[in-house]
């Protein structure tokens, strides 16, 4: 993040802006609509800056620019077509330590001005770090078209509550659950239909009955939600939703910032580990932790790598739930086979290579590797191996003790979907000397079969592949 995003109380304050033309009267509405005390620099005013220019809040300057201009400014715009003014109002107001801000000159400021969608007192802000406007402006018109009127005077009638809400529900949880009722249920669609009074008045009876249920303990539910392999685009409308909504986060090390990012900012955090001979909680105590902060009323988010029923131990986990009277939902996520393989450009199925394909975990259990290899070894099928990385080996000598064509094609797909994402092709006789040579790592997925030849021809996603011979 190149910029940090704040909305900055203005009102009452001084404001200077210099320039004739209809960039520098742009500038002087916002400054105005956001209430300052607004002094325009413009000698030969064009006909939109002469109109705000009428306005008693507007100081109108004719002369040059000069650095009493500035006093007791809190924020500076230059918008004049002559580069030498811009020039030094930039560095008056940095000699006077005040943000400026030039139009299309990023050299020249302090900060950057975002595309606004404006629902006042709901404001959306959008911004590009001055890199593509065009970006901005197109994005805003999504917004604008998507975001109705009404919002604002949906703000507007939750602020006339806020101190009563606050006094009546001093428990932070209870008060973000009533706000939430309140903004996506009825009240809200009452006001959207211009309604305001049964708006009022359910709003009344909700913070009645909200005040008098205090002693009641909130009801508390987990959310087991499955992010895919690693590319934040992946995720489920769901799974989004229920991100931000969430009081409390278990992850693990394959959920990416990319992913945690998106959950709710001041969701508390919980890193559970699950790394290989090294579970920094063990799965026990994560069921525990479920069903304890559950328990305490909290809306529990555990994310899964993945799909949480694949590989992700989510059947334990909910069952303990479900033994203990905890609500729940499972998520679904698309699997790492699906997911990895779609961005590796590597069918699972192809009418030409294999009619099914088998997913099993190549981790080991007390030092062996229990697979049906009479199962997995079978024409025009595909065979995925999850977390076989570090048995890598003694799944390649399994293969081919057990019938296998060691020329049989095969790939390793290291960090399947992000922007690390390596692929290392080759055959069941030449695979683990690639891996080393290429340092593969966890977490990886391999896939058996002769569809991986269809690679050369399906790549799409640029990745950092390192493409050998077989």
């Amino acid at each position: 993040m190149d910029h940090l995003p704040v909305f900055l109380n203005v009102k009452g304050q001084r404001a200077l802006v210099v320039g004739n033309g209809t960039l520098a009267a742009r500038k002087a509405d916002l400054l105005l609509r956001a209430g300052c005390d607004l002094t325009v620099v413009a000698p030969e005013p064009n006909s939109d800056l002469a109109h705000l220019l009428q306005q008693e809040k507007v100081r109108h300057k004719t002369g040059r620019l000069g650095a009493d201009d500035l006093d007791d400014c809190v924020i500076a715009f230059g918008a004049s077509v002559d580069d030498a003014i811009n020039q030094e109002l930039y560095d008056l107001a940095k000699a006077a330590r005040i943000p400026v801000n030039v139009s299309d000159n990023p050299t020249l400021c302090d900060f950057v001005m975002p595309a606004l969608v404006d629902r006042s007192p709901l404001l959306i802000a959008i911004g590009s770090g001055g890199t593509t406007p065009l970006l901005t402006r197109m994005l805003k018109a999504r917004f604008e078209t998507s975001i109705p009127a009404s919002y604002g005077r949906l703000a507007e009638f939750a602020g006339e509550y806020r101190d009563q809400v606050k006094e009546s529900l001093p428990d932070m949880t209870r008060r973000r659950r009533f706000w939430e009722t309140m903004i996506d249920g009825p009240i809200a669609e009452h006001l959207f239909s211009g309604q305001e009074s049964e708006a009022t008045a359910l709003m009344e009876s909700l913070l009645a009955e909200a005040a008098t249920d205090g002693d009641k303990p909130p009801r508390g539910e987990v959310y087991l939600v499955g992010t895919g392999p690693g590319d934040p685009d992946l995720l489920t409308f769901r799974a989004l939703r229920l991100m931000q909504q969430a009081d409390v986060v278990l992850y693990d090390r394959l959920i990416g910032d990319g992913i945690l990012n998106l959950v709710r900012r001041d969701a508390e955090r919980l890193y559970v580990g699950k790394m290989k001979e090294d579970h920094s909680v063990p799965q026990e105590e994560i069921s525990e932790m479920l069903i304890r902060l559950a328990q305490e009323g909290k809306r529990v988010l555990r994310l899964k790598g993945g799909d949480p029923f694949i590989f992700g131990r989510g059947g334990e986990e909910i069952s303990s739930l479900a033994d203990n009277g905890i609500a729940f939902q499972v998520i679904p996520g698309i699997t790492a086979a699906n997911g990895c393989a779609a961005y590796a450009g590597i069918p699972l199925t192809h009418r030409d290579h294999a009619q099914g394909y088998i997913v099993v975990t190549g981790h080991e259990k007390d030092g062996e590797l229990n697979l049906n290899w009479e199962s997995l070894i079978q024409p025009r099928q595909t065979v995925v191996v999850y977390m076989g990385l570090t048995s890598l080996g003694t799944i390649i000598d399994g293969f081919v003790s057990n019938g296998a064509d060691s020329a049989t094609e095969a790939a390793v797909i290291e960090n399947g979907t992000r922007k690390g994402q390596r692929v290392i092709v080759g055959t069941l006789d030449s695979l683990r000397e690639k891996c080393a040579a290429a340092d593969i790592r966890s977490p990886a997925l391999i896939i058996i079969g002769s569809v991986v030849t269809l690679r050369d021809k399906l790549t799409w996603f640029a990745d950092s592949s390192l493409e050998q011979d077989t």
